[in-house]
């Protein structure tokens, strides 16, 4: 049995009959950039979110770079952010002038530690980056009261985290503004790049609306500087029909992660993700830890299951934060996590069949 790490065309295969009506739509209307598709994603994104705006962009590292734009962080601003995320959390800082300042993660959530924030507070630091890792919002009440005691910015990178939620709130309204990935392989995912920001607030969402298309709310008139971050039409048209769906596919995210458990759970080697008591957990990742990681994997690739590694060089190891003068030994729990983790295939149409499969390769692996 051969088992991808995610299947898109079969997602693709079980709505097409949605999806090709409405990208034809964009076709038929030339609406390529910006639109109505897209306007009607954004009035859809932001319901599903329980936030008053959202503002499409080109894709999740934009909407990065867009968010901490929005904030006004620049050239001498520190902002503190998790060791343990995808570097495109790091460029929203780096793009504007601005340092990253990195802090070790929680062992059991993954997500930012929220007792080694406050010893990284400067006078230079403007924010906070809370990265839902996986899909399982980080600890945003205890880092809001540190936020709000130091008088800094809260911004959430939801990349990998739609329509989460944290005690029964979904994300995406619970900081300043928040940045989303629609990349394709992501829980909603476009056909090509795609991202967003989400806000309450009506000035950072109009200073968003401005920096994506070249500062500016009337053409040719420029108020401030700004970039070109607009959505493609077509983009806006094929999350417009996926979000439909995002609630089932939810859930049955949740439900192989619930079965990857029940199946794994007496295997002493491995630990399994923990989903905490604050968090509904989307599942964008499983990820389980074990020692024998890179020997696991192997196993595994070898009778046909693809998995993968979520992240084996940790943001202050990076050869371009060198500069920055971290070392290895900074963050432990992040480097453990480097060394020790393992993404099993995760994708909702995953079968109870496949699951098995993976499950007992596994089970066989560490009896051998």
């Amino acid at each position: 049995m051969i088992i991808p790490f995610i299947d898109l065309r079969k997602q693709y295969d079980s709505i097409k009959e949605e999806i090709n009506p409405a990208i034809q739509n964009v076709i038929d209307n030339s609406a390529f950039v910006l639109g109505k598709s897209v306007s009607d994603f954004e009035t859809a994104f932001a319901a599903a979110h329980n936030v008053k705006h959202c503002v499409a962009v080109s894709s999740g590292t934009d909407g990065n770079h867009l968010a901490s734009w929005a904030l006004g962080i620049t050239s001498g601003d520190e902002v503190i952010i998790p060791a343990d995320t995808f570097i495109a959390t790091a460029w929203g800082a780096t793009l504007c002038g601005a340092t990253p300042v990195f802090a070790d993660c929680h062992k059991d959530s993954y997500n930012i530690d929220p007792e080694k924030i406050e010893e990284k507070i400067t006078s230079k630091t403007k924010a906070v980056v809370a990265v839902h890792l996986y899909g399982q919002p980080a600890d945003i009440e205890a880092i809001r009261k540190i936020t709000d005691k130091h008088n800094l910015r809260l911004i959430e990178d939801a990349a990998q985290a739609h329509i989460a939620e944290y005690n029964e709130n979904k994300i995406g309204g619970l900081s300043d503004i928040c940045s989303f990935s629609f990349y394709p392989g992501k829980n909603l995912g476009a056909f090509g790049e795609g991202g967003a920001v989400t806000t309450n607030s009506d000035e950072l969402a109009l200073k968003a609306r401005m920096i994506r298309d070249h500062g500016s709310r009337q053409k040719y008139f420029h108020e401030m500087y700004g970039h070109n971050y607009r959505m493609e039409g077509i983009q806006g048209a094929v999350l417009g029909v996926k979000l439909k769906h995002l609630i089932f596919w939810t859930e049955c995210r949740r439900s192989v992660a619930k079965k990857y458990c029940e199946q794994l759970k007496d295997i002493n080697e491995i630990k399994l993700p923990a989903e905490m008591p604050y968090a509904k957990h989307v599942y964008h990742l499983f990820v389980i830890q074990t020692d024998r990681r890179d020997e696991l994997q192997k196993y595994l690739n070898e009778n046909g299951i693809a998995t993968g590694l979520h992240y084996p060089v940790p943001l202050h190891l990076q050869k371009c934060f060198e500069h920055l003068g971290y070392k290895k030994g900074d963050f432990p729990v992040t480097e453990g996590l480097a060394a020790n983790c393992l993404s099993l295939p995760m994708f909702p149409e995953l079968s109870d069949e496949q699951i098995g499969f993976i499950c007992d390769r596994i089970k066989i692996f560490y009896k051998t």
